[in-house]
């Protein structure tokens, strides 16, 4: 009797960022799959940082700081920046946090580095249609909700397939960074 074969290992294809960040739109279920126990750094430090460009440079006081200085501008941008960068991995790592909590047990960088991917792949629409319409204009606001939504919904999916958890625990693990989001990122400051 011959011995049996040996299994060689399974080799993923590797899930590149363009893939990835394509892919949350129109296959998002798939790509939490191919995407499940992978750290995605690159894809969530390039999106936070395109982001934190497109939502620096839209704003009125930059422009007006452009044009007086440029050397102070450019400072303002890499302060803002790195304020986008850092505050994303927190909201990353608190999504973690709060999903072991809940009885989760995925690992951290696959969590918060997919959180910041699919918070700012959702959030990418919003940013650049704002980035030429007023703020409270109605197709904003409309961008606003609809981006947040689908956001919401893949934070869900994320949460649900890198923990294990069941989805109404999984929706409390992001309901309280989703929200913040909105309120402070997305809605903007209250007048």
């Amino acid at each position: 009797m011959p011995p049996p074969a040996r299994m060689e290992p399974v080799r993923r294809q590797r899930l590149w960022w363009h893939r990835l960040i394509f892919g949350l739109w129109y296959r998002p279920v798939d790509i939490f799959d191919e995407a499940r126990d992978r750290s995605a750094w690159s894809a969530a430090v390039l999106l936070c940082l395109v982001s934190g460009g497109i939502g620096i440079i839209s704003v009125a006081p930059f422009r007006a700081q452009w044009t007086a200085d440029r050397s102070a501008a450019l400072q303002l941008v890499g302060m803002a920046e790195a304020g986008v960068l850092f505050a994303s991995l927190g909201l990353g790592a608190v999504t973690h946090a709060i999903a072991r909590t809940l009885g989760g047990n995925g690992r951290f960088a696959p969590t918060a580095s997919m959180f910041v991917v699919v918070f700012w792949v959702t959030d990418l629409p919003r940013l650049g249609i704002a980035a030429w319409l007023p703020a409270h204009s109605t197709f904003v606001q409309a961008a606003t909700w609809t981006t947040w939504g689908f956001g919401y919904f893949l934070a869900v999916l994320l949460i649900r397939g890198q923990h294990h958890l069941p989805t109404h625990k999984s929706a409390a693990a992001v309901s309280v960074q989703m929200l913040a989001a909105l309120a402070l990122l997305k809605l903007g400051p209250v007048r």
